[in-house]
């Protein structure tokens, strides 16, 4: 079911329609990637990508065609898909593969790596002609880095994708076809993000004894300390560290603490070793870094938090006192990690300097943010994103309304909203982000919220039982989206509105199709209508997605 809305007063890029994108949709196109590990209930998603494969018939004939592994083809892409994968047809058939790094209108030769049903993945060789948005990227990591996979494209032609990605999801995935009216509508333009560089803040760097390299750098291989390296993960590898000495992505004062660290954590006087992720021996794990802003001035503050093996403050000092000089650092902690697990979560921390908290500011509210704290990773456009939400839950303002909160991680969403409220009611599964929600709220002088830490996938049948009926629940899962007795849950307690909040366009197509249409197998009726799906660009650059979708009781 669909419903127009107006469009929010916001800055939004408006895409042109692309034809080649809708014949493309037609053969065994841009959703073949969506495996059904990326959903829950993921079965029912991958048959109806399957049913829209062999319903849609299409004017091009192409022949059989079926290579194989280690065979070279030659590739054009035609679009970008799920985890930013280029989506390819091999040239003269209509044989489609994946491709990391093929960016649309680029003509490559690719070798096959695995073939996987009705698609296939190849890694490039070769670009024959590039992509039609070409860009330099300012990166000099760009092209190994797994982070920002896509600063060779252009700007808007990256939003282009994104928002195409998002409909097309909309339409396949979600059932919401073209022939219901107003889709045009209810569909919006994507939201751009002003600042497309230094927007994290927050970045975690990993050490690891050996430095990864590509082919053609293999020659600048070195022994001993010289090799150690302190940077990002090479894409697809958990044991293979890319030395970075400078991430575009992160604040200017982020960058100072990593040269800084660079600079000395190799001397051999100073006996640090990074740790080895296969051997399980060595002292330094982590540099995480995280950015805030102090309340008064609303000048940067600077977090760092060395993440290691054991408890040895001595070792840490020389790198402490060199870092507390750069003027931003207001807090250095120390994480322990003692598990032969590589997280940058610790048993213990330690505060070596300063703070155990920094402060950041959102939507006019002041959160303490501690080393292991959740807290929306680029802040300027989480006030874009919180904004739209604050406008999709059209909250009367006279404090009458109930909200509830699902997957409320540290109380932020709820908290803005706290205040044209009755009362807000947040449910969590980590035990530490509601701590912190609680903490979050005594701040900022909120008495109308109460959080509970719970696991929404383990509901049972007396859940609600503990809140009045809200008039606007807001939703917002992880990747995986919503478990079946959550969304069993909704259809049941029939809410006026529903805000869904999500962060895979995949999973949250598929919920929406439940809230609306219903899941046929197990005997339940949608019973929502859907008004606006709104995509966000939170992290240029890269291929994730927000997007904000009002639902309302039909």
């Amino acid at each position: 079911m669909l419903a127009t809305t107006p469009v929010h007063g916001l800055r939004y890029v408006v895409m042109p329609t692309r034809s080649w994108l809708h014949r493309f949709r037609c053969c065994s196109s841009s959703l073949a990637p969506l495996s059904p590990s990326e959903f829950s209930g993921g079965n029912k998603t991958q048959k109806k990508l399957n049913d829209e494969n062999n319903i849609n018939g299409s004017n091009e004939k192409t022949a059989p065609y079926y290579p194989k592994r280690g065979q070279t083809v030659e590739l054009v892409c035609e679009s970008l898909g799920f985890k930013g994968k280029g989506i390819c047809k091999v040239d003269g058939t209509g044989f489609v593969v994946m491709c990391d790094r093929a960016l649309p209108g680029e003509r490559f030769l690719g070798r096959i790596t695995r073939r996987k049903g009705s698609y296939a993945e190849v890694t490039k060789i070769k670009t024959i002609s590039p992509h039609k948005d070409l860009v330099e990227a300012p990166c000099e990591y760009a092209s190994y880095c797994g982070g920002c996979k896509t600063q060779n494209l252009s700007y808007e032609a990256q939003l282009r994708a994104k928002e195409e990605q998002v409909h097309e999801l909309i339409r396949h995935v979600g059932r919401f076809s073209d022939n219901n009216p107003g889709l045009e509508i209810v569909l919006k333009p994507i939201v751009a993000c002003d600042i497309q560089f230094n927007y994290r803040n927050k970045m975690e760097f990993s050490f690891g004894p050996q430095r990864w390299l590509p082919i053609e750098r293999l020659h600048e291989k070195e022994d001993g300390p010289k090799n150690f390296a302190l940077g990002l993960h090479a894409p697809g590898f958990f044991d293979k560290v890319l030395n970075v000495d400078k991430c575009l992505l992160q604040s200017e004062p982020g960058n100072l603490v990593l040269a800084a660290v660079q600079d000395c954590w190799r001397d051999p006087e100073l006996s640090l070793s990074p740790y080895n992720c296969h051997s399980h021996v060595g002292f330094l794990k982590h540099l995480m870094l995280r950015t805030g802003r102090n309340v008064e001035t609303g000048s940067l503050e600077l977090m760092v938090n060395f993440v290691t093996s054991s408890y040895k403050p001595e070792l840490l000092k020389p790198l402490v006192d060199r870092i507390s000089s750069i003027p931003q650092v207001v807090s250095i902690m120390n994480n322990v990690n003692s598990s032969v697990g590589n997280t940058s979560v610790g048993e213990k921390e330690y505060t070596l300097y300063g703070r155990d908290t920094i402060t950041e500011v959102l939507r006019g509210l002041t959160f303490q943010i501690s080393a292991n704290s959740f807290f929306q990773t680029n802040t300027h456009q989480a006030e874009v994103l919180y904004k739209l939400i604050e406008e999709s839950a059209g909250l009367k303002g006279d404090g009458s309304e109930v909200v509830l909160d699902l997957f409320c991680g540290t109380g932020t969403i709820g908290l803005t909203l706290a205040r044209r409220a009755k009362h807000v009611y947040g449910y969590e599964v980590v035990p530490q982000a509601i701590t912190d929600a609680h903490k979050n709220a005594q701040i900022n002088g909120i008495e109308n919220a109460t959080f509970i830490q719970g696991d929404l996938n383990k509901i049972g049948e007396d859940f609600g039982n503990n809140f009045p009926k809200p008039d606007i629940v807001i939703s917002d899962p992880n990747r995986p989206g919503m478990h079946m007795k959550l969304i069993k849950f909704l259809l049941k307690l029939k809410s006026p509105r529903i805000i869904y909040v999500s962060c895979n366009p995949a999973t949250c197509a598929r919920d929406l199709d439940y809230l609306c249409h219903g899941v046929e197998e197990k005997n339940l009726k949608g019973c929502y209508k859907l008004m606006s799906v709104q995509p966000v660009d939170m992290f240029p650059h890269t291929p994730h997605i927000e997007c904000v979708c009002l639902l309302e009781l039909a």
